[in-house]
């Protein structure tokens, strides 16, 4: 989705009102620190800077974090969904951060039935009952970016509907406009945040949000998850009704399912929970570890059970992939961390991570060495797996090693899919399932065929670029001497001394022509030019009269920086 930056007196104003509540919010959940250093307190009326004492005390015991995930609440849909999407992305924010926008919940009012007729019959051309039988007026369930309606089609499949919002995509864009500006105030007035880059987080919320909001994607993710397990009875994909689906409406077919974690409802329908839990476990590691291509949110109410034990996922609106290196590399990772050798963890963590500063590896093996000591003086089958796989992040995040956002998903789908098989049999053993995926990534690199293709890919790039060298010695010598090589050097910590400089010399030019305006009105009224009030002449007057407004307006600039 494209956001364009917000001018101080273009699109500001026109989303004045919207722009005033999230800054009230900020305000009004401990960040008016914030609001003050961003020098926008301006847009906030001034009788809300009233907040109760017993608000302010019972806000000062919270973490930052936690007013975090309380101003996106209050904020509405836009905001609680980029929290859900930004607990997935280790990479922008860090890991207590990411705890705590996990706990987001999604839960929004259903809107009009009206307007859902109205919507299907804009995006399908025709009224809503030539194409469907019935259609349930009440949703079944009802989120941030739409909701879901049960429904018959005219030649009597069952289905459900997912229907977009109204007007969400303007609402989102006014959302995203405000969201960049203030992301560009953090970064030109808070210390430090340039690094972090906040306009980078916004910019990478509206891709990721920009993908949700087209429905034909997730219809495309359930058709390419479908082939995956195309010969495999184990698994079911509803089917993708493309003739009656858009890009804000998205037609599947409708399960009757037990939902995973409904244990009770699982055993009277007899079916079998430990076989259950093996199977879910084995479908997320051949996901995973033979097609690179996962459910990255495969919680219990995205997973039913049929007839058979079979597994049916819904909801494919976030998925992850996963490439072979990566794959390979967490293999490694895997096996070392069993094989007890701290160097080795070491160098697969480095190989799946990424960093800005040379991390410090004999303090990153030392932490190392003390996380096989915690975890694994005890049998591999009673290792939890995911709360393991947390603690490595934890730890990775303390050296200031950054996780690939799908890395994260893939750790965060095991876990989940970890979780919910240990419900439905505690005796699961997590690391017994995993060894012969893991063993077979390991294999997989020995194959002769493989070798044989490496050695080929990287004598055809060598070539390549031996092809390439002359060309490009050539071309650089040839910029040389017709004088277009250009050598550039970056200042960095200038912009605050060039920024006060600015507003020095802004003054000292607005000081000069209020006291030239002054002397010349002076001037004028001594001399007594006509036309004249009460013997005095007017145009003195109009220049007194404007001096004495720019000198106010002066002093209470001056004043509301807090230096004189």
């Amino acid at each position: 989705m494209h956001i364009g930056k917000i001018g101080i007196i273009g699109r500001t104003y026109r989303h004045m009102q919207r722009y005033r509540q999230i800054l009230t919010v900020l305000f009004r959940n401990g960040f008016g620190d914030l609001v003050n250093i961003l020098k926008i307190e301006q847009y906030i009326e001034i009788g809300l800077q009233m907040i109760s004492r017993k608000r302010r005390e019972k806000i000062e015991t919270l973490s930052r974090a936690e007013r975090v995930r309380m101003v996106l609440e209050e904020l509405g849909p836009t905001f609680i969904k980029m929290g859900q999407i930004l607990s997935t992305r280790p990479d922008l924010l860090p890991v207590e951060f990411i705890r705590e926008l996990e706990k987001l919940q999604d839960d929004v009012p259903p809107f009009e039935y009206t307007q859902v007729e109205a919507i299907i019959e804009t995006e399908l051309g025709t009224p809503l009952g030539n194409v469907f039988k019935d259609f349930e007026e009440v949703p079944l369930a009802s989120a941030s970016i739409g909701q879901v309606h049960r429904a018959r089609l005219a030649d009597g499949e069952e289905v459900v509907v997912k229907i977009q919002r109204p007007d969400i995509q303007k609402t989102v864009e006014v959302d995203l406009e405000i969201m960049l500006h203030l992301a560009t105030l953090m970064e030109k007035h808070l210390e430090g945040w340039e690094i972090q880059r906040p306009t980078k987080i916004v910019a990478e919320f509206a891709r990721t949000l920009g993908k949700e909001l087209d429905y034909t994607i997730e219809a495309s993710h359930m058709e390419r998850f479908a082939m995956q397990f195309l010969n495999d009875s184990r698994v079911y994909v509803p089917k993708v009704y493309r003739e009656v689906s858009t890009g804000r409406i998205l037609t599947m077919e409708y399960i009757d399912g037990i939902k995973a974690s409904e244990i009770a409802l699982l055993e009277e329908a007899d079916l079998d929970r430990c076989e259950i839990a093996r199977l879910g476990l084995d479908l997320i590691m051949k996901q995973i570890f033979i097609y690179g291509f996962f459910h990255a949110d495969p919680h219990p109410g995205n997973v039913f059970i049929l007839p058979g034990n079979v597994i049916c996922y819904i909801d494919f609106g976030m998925m992850g992939r996963i490439g072979r290196e990566s794959r390979e590399n967490f293999a490694d990772l895997v096996v070392n961390i069993a094989g007890r050798d701290e160097k080795k963890i070491t160098k697969a963590l480095l190989r799946l991570t990424v960093w800005e500063e040379e991390p410090n590896i004999d303090a990153l093996e030392k932490n190392v060495s003390e996380f096989i000591d915690l975890h694994f003086n005890r049998p591999l089958k009673e290792l939890d797996l995911g709360k393991l796989l947390h603690q490595l992040l934890d730890m990775v995040a303390k050296h200031r090693l950054g996780v690939p956002p799908d890395l994260f998903l893939m750790i965060k789908a095991l876990s989940t899919v970890e979780g919910l098989g240990r419900l439905l049999n505690p005796d699961l053993d997590v690391a017994e399932q995993a060894a012969p995926f893991v063993k077979r990534i390991q294999m997989a690199r020995l194959n002769p065929k493989r070798i044989a293709g490496d050695i080929f890919d990287s004598g055809t790039e060598l070539l390549q670029l031996i092809k390439e060298v002359p060309g490009e010695v050539r071309n650089i010598l040839r910029q040389a001497k017709e004088g277009k090589i250009k050598i550039e050097f970056e200042h960095c910590g200038l912009e605050p001394m060039l920024s006060t400089f600015d507003r020095v010399s802004n003054r000292l030019a607005f000081s000069i022509v209020l006291a030239s305006l002054i002397i010349g009105s002076t001037l004028i009224v001594l001399s007594g030019i006509p036309p004249k009030w009460y013997g005095i002449p007017i145009i003195g007057l109009m220049g007194f009269s404007v001096a004495g407004i720019m000198g106010f307006w002066l002093l209470i600039t001056i004043l509301r920086r807090g230096k004189m």
